[in-house]
């Protein structure tokens, strides 16, 4: 549940599969101009615009099922993502997108039903699907490792094995290290984007000198309450401790109440705990608790509020705030590199993986087709806003939205060092819930920052 809502929350899909299917209908000539002889005698020819697809071979009269927690109508440009595939290969690709995924996926291994494809939400899914199913997901196929080893951070492929057999791939991705902003107010004020951690709180110090309140912020998610804290200590322990300290903390090598997360969430409170800096628009540093994620950074289109750190998909959340917002490097809100000192570039994100089921060279070819730069261009353009790609080799140039090509040129980018939502990797007695909750007691309550850490520690299994 919590990944849908930190990592599609707001999420809008617009579908672009008739126009897909119309620029790709000519992909594959019928076997009368051709030549082709169709079936699975392995002599079926490209046709022209096929040729990235002659590695996968012949694949007509086979069939893939592939199952997802995307339902109507974000399925539809996955769907139509698959028509370069298809037309191409010979293959058919069925799509099942289930609401009751998480819970029937178990369910489905269990009866010796399983899909031959599924996308999983989270890394911790995976891991418990092979812990509890060990013969049920197969490792990822070498055409798709080397894809991944090509075109992706090491970090994901990282993510998607367990015990060190890989068993899942990336599909799409989101960055949660952004600072929303409105483009017109700064340059009015004369402010620079701040570069560095020092010119962030610089800054945000120049703004409270200016008479302005630098921060809005909001933590209330209904059940899930308390996440966006959860992403603001995330980000900022990759920033304070490092990446490597951050991988430390996410498996327990280091107790939650270690020295470095203490730093890191002392760093946090500099902002979020300053009656200087928040709540613009919304009260003092307790309302934080209370105050909607969806809705927390709706006071920078007011002129009350300067900065809102939130992720990428936040972008949906300015289209209902007011009629009109545009959401661009000159319009009326954008977003900027939540900063760093140092030379390297963290960046917290989230994304789904996709595991496989079954051996057949058909599933094989389709998860390898999933981690090209081929299905990724294709991707987007089926999508149009709301859906990023951590591939290296993707064509930026076709995302319409400018927060999605900016986030796509920062996971891509040789300097960027990409971690997963720390959260959504621990045990769910701690990710989705101590951690969740304790954030919301250091906020509301005032509670100690070390009483805070020890009782998350406590809660470790």
């Amino acid at each position: 549940m919590r990944s849908m809502r930190k990592g599609r929350a707001g999420a809008v899909a617009i579908t672009g599969g008739l126009t897909l299917a119309l620029a790709l209908a000519a992909c594959t000539a019928p076997p009368e101009e051709e030549g082709t002889s169709g079936g699975d005698d392995g002599d079926r020819e490209m046709a022209e615009g096929c040729e990235a697809f002659e590695q996968y071979g012949d694949l007509s009269g086979t069939t893939v099922t592939v199952y997802t927690s995307i339902t109507s109508p974000e399925d539809q440009p996955h769907i139509d993502s698959y028509v370069p595939f298809e037309e191409c290969t010979g293959a058919t690709i069925e799509y099942d997108g289930s609401r009751e995924f998480e819970a029937q996926l178990p369910v489905r291994l269990q009866s010796g039903n399983a899909p031959d494809v599924a996308y999983i939400p989270q890394p911790g899914l995976l891991a418990t699907l092979v812990r509890d199913f060990p013969d049920a997901v197969v490792p990822v196929g070498e055409a798709a490792e080397a894809n991944v080893d090509e075109y992706y951070d090491p970090s994901w492929k990282e993510y998607g094995s367990i015990d060190g057999t890989y068993y899942a791939t990336p599909l799409g991705a989101n960055v949660k290290s952004f600072v929303w902003y409105s483009p017109s107010m700064f340059a009015d004020a004369g402010y620079e984007i701040p570069e560095t951690w020092d010119e962030l709180i610089e800054l945000s110090d120049q703004i409270v000198a200016d008479g302005g309140t630098p921060w809005c912020a909001g933590i209330e998610s209904g059940d899930a309450t308390g996440w966006p804290a959860t992403d603001w200590l995330e980000d900022v322990m990759l920033r304070t401790a490092g990446p490597e300290v951050y991988d430390q903390w996410v498996s327990h090598e280091i107790p939650f109440n270690d020295p470095a997360v203490a730093e890191a969430l002392a760093t946090v409170g500099g902002i979020l705990k300053n009656p200087e800096y928040v709540n613009a628009g919304f009260g003092d540093v307790q309302s934080i608790a209370s105050t909607p994620f969806t809705d927390a950074g709706f006071p920078i289109l007011d002129g009350e509020c300067w900065m809102h750190r939130q992720a990428s998909f936040y972008a949906a959340n300015w289209e209902s705030a007011q009629e009109g917002v545009t959401v661009a490097e000159d319009g009326d809100v954008f977003a900027f590199y939540f900063p760093t000192n140092g030379d390297e570039r963290p960046v917290l994100g989230g994304g789904e993986f996709v595991a496989a089921f079954s051996d057949r060279p058909e599933v094989a070819a389709f998860q390898a087709y999933l981690t090209s730069p081929e299905w990724t261009n294709a991707k987007i353009e089926a999508t149009g806003p709301g859906w990023v790609s951590a591939n290296s080799e993707q064509d930026t140039s076709l995302y319409e939205s400018p927060i999605d090509a900016l986030s796509a040129e920062l996971l891509a980018a040789e300097d960027t060092v990409f971690r997963f939502d720390a959260s959504d990797l621990m045990p769910g007695e701690v990710g989705s819930s101590s951690f969740w909750s304790e954030m919301v007691n250091w906020i509301a309550n005032d509670k100690d920052d070390a009483a805070v850490l020890d009782a998350i520690e406590a809660s470790w299994p």
